[in-house]
């Protein structure tokens, strides 16, 4: 790895195993979720040591500083070699996962899904049982 190297931030972002593949890695690039240095880029930006690439993993966003370029792909421990992630970008993403922790999405509670027929059918005999008693003090 020669720091005079540059590489397509598609193809980096792929080796870095940031996405799994380098065609899903040019669609976040063409939805405009990755930056280098600031500005928004296009799947054919060179990278180089020293850059600044802003990115969105889910709904996780990341800021690293690439260390290095690799036009292949190898292992998770030596693709964690090519970039370090901002302090700043550690604690956004430590604070994130606090809130989806404390606050999980309501959506995902939901195991079952809509009530079926038989569930409805349940759910209108409590109902009406519920309103036909009464308690009174007279009894």
């Amino acid at each position: 790895m020669n720091s005079t190297d540059t590489v397509r931030i598609d193809k980096w972002l792929w080796c870095a195993r940031f996405f799994k593949t380098r065609s899903l890695a040019a669609q976040e690039i063409d939805k405009g979720r990755v930056a280098i240095n600031g500005q928004v880029t296009k799947a054919s930006r060179e990278v180089r040591v020293g850059d600044t690439v802003a990115l969105r993993q889910g709904q996780v966003p990341r800021t690293v500083v690439v260390r290095g370029v690799s036009h292949v792909r190898g292992p998770a421990p030596v693709a964690q070699q090519l970039y370090e992630e901002t302090a700043e970008s550690i604690s956004a993403r430590e604070k994130a996962a606090e809130q989806r922790r404390l606050a999980p999405e309501p959506s995902a509670a939901l195991q079952d899904g809509r009530p079926t027929k038989r569930d409805r059918r349940d759910i209108d005999r409590a109902r009406d049982w519920g309103s036909r008693w009464s308690a009174s003090i007279d009894d």
